[in-house]
């Protein structure tokens, strides 16, 4: 089971507002170079969004659908493979002071994957969870600096 976890510069709110926006998936999510929400239901159980996976000259459609939904602390997905394989993927933000604890947990749930898991996969999901945490947390710190500045901005003209 891969499990990583990394403490991101921002408020649980500002990380949850990220996930809550299926469109921006690509941003973080490795090897995803586009994604899109199915419908404006995300992340609400049941509701999914599509994605494009590209690796080297191969490209894969994929669907992730929402399975457990409960803001503004745990995200569990199930990422579809075709219609008989599927991985879990669950995000818990833990609040920390003004910032936050992401965990990530992933493992497969249907399909090929489990017959095929060992600690080797396991090594390099952990790897791929390390690039994907980095790339939130950037991500988010991005989103929270944009909106101080906003408020700023906000702020002087109201002064001015």
């Amino acid at each position: 089971m891969a499990v990583q976890h990394r403490l991101v510069q921002c408020p649980p709110d500002r990380v949850w507002d990220v996930l809550c926006d299926g469109d921006r998936y690509a941003e973080w999510v490795v090897g995803t170079y586009d994604s899109r929400q199915e419908d404006d239901r995300w992340p609400q159980e049941g509701s999914a969004l599509r994605y494009r996976l590209k690796i080297g000259p191969w490209t894969f459609d994929g669907r992730t659908v929402v399975r457990i939904h409960e803001p503004p602390r745990r995200l569990e997905l199930e990422a579809k493979a075709g219609p008989h394989a599927s991985a879990r993927i669950a995000i818990e933000l833990v609040p920390w002071g003004g910032e936050t604890l992401v965990v990530l947990d992933e493992h497969p749930l249907r399909g090929r994957g489990w017959t095929f898991h060992h600690a080797a996969i396991d090594a390099v999901s952990q790897i791929r969870h390390r690039s994907m945490l980095s790339r939130l947390a950037r991500t988010c710190e991005e989103h929270t600096g944009a909106a101080a500045a906003g408020d700023t901005e906000a702020g002087a003209g109201a002064r001015a």
